[in-house]
């Protein structure tokens, strides 16, 4: 009987006009902040989980997960070495390849390069560069014809075009610290690839053979391969490269590319905690709302008790009050913040053309598009997190209703 009895009378005071404004005013701000706190908190965490999607899903998808790369020399039994690493459960594709780091040289414009010598076929089961070759494909690869693929941007900073003919510095090894002139390979660019970010500027491509005759290798000297679970790549490295005997650098995308994901982390973190304080503050105007709200209605609040309620029967009426704003603003925000999040993307494309500016530049970030991807989950979890709060900050107001004397607020005396 009490407790429906609270409720009808809780919500009946969370929709009267207070006699004070000063009091609607605050109910008001405290439903608002609320909602603006669980919004930016949906739309903040949905952008930093479109970062993750799309470093999944771009970034990763040309820079191998794992790599084994012999300290000197070559793998002895590159055919067994292979085998070894698909054997682990784990690993999905593998792939030999060579590194090369040189200076590429058109004319008088030179430009420094990390050069990967890959082997076509077995290629894309590790990587999808493939599909970012605007110009050019892997099939153009022929060993022997020392071939090499660009990103647009080298291409475009050393004036090239598809066909034409360009210079690779390698270093000399040289004795006794003497300075030796650089090894000068002819090379011809057969294609061009846009991915987006530094690896543009950074990485190019060429056949396997071609670096084995450069470096007079008998074989690749390092082994690059895709795992299942990407977040788990620097342990998984470490099982593939211990199950072999040659000593090598074990390497996985955490070593390189890891600060991005650390950073995505980071912040995601920190908007936690910071927006879950902005919600608390916002909640605390829900105190101050109900100590007015009590103060205002003193006087009915002795007449219940003279009538037989109880204490608890008081608290749950202001409980219901402070809840009610709470899930209001809960709700507003939850339901503000998924429709903000679903077209983030439009709406900073829409921003950028009113400014004229790009926000996210794809020369130095892999991407060159605000992302968002909305989970349900953590909206959930957002929006019971900020009613839980809006409820516990009921809990001293109605405290105090309960502790109201009837005999002082009705004037009469013992």
């Amino acid at each position: 009987m009490f407790r429906p009895l609270s409720l009808f009378i809780g919500l009946r005071y969370s929709r009267a006009k207070h006699k004070n404004r000063f009091v609607s005013f605050i109910s008001i701000a405290s439903i608002l902040g609320i909602s603006l706190g669980v919004m930016v908190l949906i739309v903040g965490l949905s952008a930093m989980n479109g970062f993750e999607k799309a470093l999944r899903d771009q970034l990763l998808s040309v820079i191998p997960h794992g790599e084994l790369e012999v300290v000197s020399g070559s793998f002895n039994d590159l055919d067994k070495s292979l085998l070894s690493v698909l054997a682990h459960p784990q690993v999905v594709g593998a792939t030999p390849y060579i590194n090369l780091s040189g200076l590429l040289q058109k004319d008088s414009k030179m430009k420094a390069l990390q050069l990967r010598a890959i082997q076509p076929k077995s290629e894309n089961s590790v990587t999808n560069i493939e599909q970012y070759i605007e110009q050019g494909s892997w099939k153009l690869f022929t060993g022997g014809e020392r071939q090499i693929i660009l990103g647009k941007k080298v291409a475009h900073d050393l004036g090239l075009a598809v066909g034409d003919s360009l210079k690779l510095l390698l270093p000399e090894p040289s004795e006794n610290n003497r300075l030796k002139a650089p090894k000068v390979i002819p090379l011809t660019l057969v294609g061009l690839f846009e991915m987006g970010g530094q690896v543009d500027r950074t990485l190019g491509f060429m056949h396997i053979e071609d670096a084995q005759n450069i470096l007079g290798l008998k074989a690749a000297n390092a082994i690059a391969f895709k795992v299942d679970k990407v977040l788990d790549a620097q342990q998984i490295s470490r099982d593939v490269g211990y199950n072999l005997k040659e000593y090598m650098y074990i390497k996985s995308w955490i070593t390189s590319q890891g600060y991005l994901y650390q950073d995505i982390q980071m912040v995601k973190s920190l908007m936690y905690v910071i927006l879950l304080l902005v919600v608390a503050v916002a909640c605390f105007n829900i105190v101050s709302t109900l100590v007015m709200a009590v103060n205002e209605k003193r006087g009915d609040i002795a007449i219940l008790k003279t009538m037989g309620a109880s204490r608890w029967t008081l608290r749950f009426i202001f409980i219901v009050q402070g809840a009610f704003n709470g899930l209001i603003g809960s709700l507003i925000g939850a339901l503000a913040g998924s429709y903000v999040a679903l077209n983030l993307t439009a709406i900073i494309k829409s921003f950028e053309q009113l400014i004229g500016h790009k926000i996210l530049s794809g020369d130095i970030y892999f991407i060159d598009f605000l992302p968002s991807e909305l989970n349900m989950d953590e909206v959930i979890i957002i929006a019971c997190t900020a009613f839980v709060m809006s409820v516990l900050a009921t809990l001293y107001p109605a405290w105090r209703a309960s502790k109201i004397q009837p005999a002082q607020e009705l004037g009469y005396s013992h």
